[in-house]
């Protein structure tokens, strides 16, 4: 599988148990794929792996994982990791991705993403991780960008933390554009320079959501409401500096009925359309 061109394109959106009835109601596909943590999935029996069989035979799917703890100094879960490899091949899922961080420590998980220090001796520790992730897993996968909001102490920028991440791994970046957003205001950067700054080669697929307005210089990442203006408007310049990428729009709380969030996913095909357009003209 090439990094740049994941088998899959257009739109998709997160497949949420609040939804399941809704979706199953339809009588044709309503995304182009759907995302799912597959912790919440891999392990189920009975009505709930009845329910995602049935998705998987209509739909394609990818995983953006919770719990790996990629950033961690505990040691990989490889029991998860084999667990994980055993569900991506049986429903033919076509790529997974996890959070560039840790959330594990002292045996224990927390319920938060922790941002890792942008350094040399980090970037070494985390791509020698992903290559052991890979490796078990026998396929390339993609870190994420996060949203954090304390800084620790950093010796690079995080533009250049997460280029040489994805380098030294050999691995693809999922780049979720409301995080841009959010830490660019958070962290006073240039938000269309940082994403200029991306390695465009190495990004197979693109996020986005919505966030909170805590205070004009404070912004929440949430994915509790819709998409902000500020952040449709950063996707169009992600597919100028990439080209058009699968896009997911992910919502975890506050899940309105399915026919709004698809009005809303619709957005992003509009945002596709766009794109097109100018570039033919521009040809």
């Amino acid at each position: 599988m090439s990094l740049e061109s994941l088998p899959v394109s257009g739109v998709g959106i997160g497949l949420r148990r609040s939804m399941v009835k809704e979706l199953q109601q339809k009588d044709h596909p309503v995304a182009d794929f759907l995302e799912v943590a597959p912790e919440n999935w891999m392990n189920l029996g009975g009505r709930r792996g009845v329910q995602f069989e049935w998705f998987a035979e209509r739909y394609p799917f990818m995983c953006h994982g919770l719990s790996l703890s990629i950033g961690s100094l505990e040691p990989l879960d490889r029991e998860f990791l084999l667990s994980l490899k055993l569900f991506l091949r049986r429903f033919n899922i076509l790529h997974y991705s996890e959070h560039l961080s840790y959330c594990s420590g002292d045996g224990g998980h927390l319920y938060d993403l922790i941002p890792l220090p942008f350094t040399d001796e980090a970037i070494k520790h985390v791509a020698e991780r992903v290559r052991q992730v890979q490796d078990i897993l026998e396929q390339k996968i993609s870190v994420e960008n996060v949203s954090y909001y304390t800084s620790v102490d950093n010796k690079l920028s995080e533009a250049e933390f997460i280029r040489a991440v994805v380098e030294e791994s050999d691995c693809g970046l999922l780049l979720d554009v409301n995080n841009i957003y959010v830490n660019s205001i958070n962290h006073r950067y240039d938000a269309e320079s940082f994403l200029k700054g991306m390695p465009a080669e190495r990004v197979t697929y693109f996020h986005v959501a919505g966030h909170y307005d805590e205070a004009d210089d404070l912004k929440i990442d949430t994915h509790g409401s819709a998409v902000k203006d500020p952040v449709w408007e950063l996707l169009a310049q992600a597919y100028q500096h990439c080209g058009i990428k699968p896009t997911l729009l992910e919502r975890d709380f506050n899940i309105p009925p399915l026919d709004e969030v698809l009005a809303e996913s619709n957005i992003i095909r509009q945002v596709q359309r766009r794109h097109n357009s100018s570039s033919r003209v521009a040809a």
